[in-house]
């Protein structure tokens, strides 16, 4: 999935034409969906970076494994090390801060019948995922690389 794809998708929940307010499904789904195009990203990022970013240079199925290997609750931890995030860039910390907080908006969007939602704080949230999305891309390799083993591998005590 292209991150910047799902950013349109999201938009287009929105019925940025349409006249009125839109449905609270079509709110909570988009939201919803900011938070997946920040996470394919993520997913994106790792296999990039850690297998290569050109087909004919790469193995397309350590791509995929490294692609598949990114887990939400894995990542949203490491996201939140601030002791290790400190070590990044603003760009990539930026990243990391709104995956976390994008997370918790997805999961309330997702599960939490109460939960309404204003139309411009759904674009709100969608504007922020794609502009971390796009400073990640824009991110020098080496800390794209190091973002990459630190959202997927496991820690192991020094």
């Amino acid at each position: 999935m292209q991150p910047h794809d799902l950013i349109s998708s999201a938009r287009k929940l929105l019925g940025e034409s349409q006249v009125g307010s839109p449905r609270q499904s079509d709110l909570k789904r988009a939201q919803s969906t900011a938070y997946y195009a920040m996470f394919h990203a993520l997913c994106r990022n790792c296999a990039n970076a850690l297998v290569g970013k050109v087909k004919a240079h790469r193995s397309e199925r350590a791509w995929i494994q490294a692609y598949r290997a990114m887990g939400h609750g894995h990542a949203k931890n490491q996201c939140k090390n601030s002791n290790v995030m400190n070590e990044f860039p603003e760009d990539i910390q930026d990243f990391a801060s709104k995956f976390v907080e994008l997370q918790l908006k997805r999961e309330k969007a997702d599960y939490d019948p109460s939960l309404i939602l204003k139309r411009h704080d759904v674009i709100t949230v969608i504007d922020a995922a794609d502009a971390a999305i796009t400073k990640l891309e824009e991110t020098n390799i080496k800390h794209q690389r190091a973002f990459a083993v630190w959202t997927v591998m496991n820690v192991r005590p020094d």
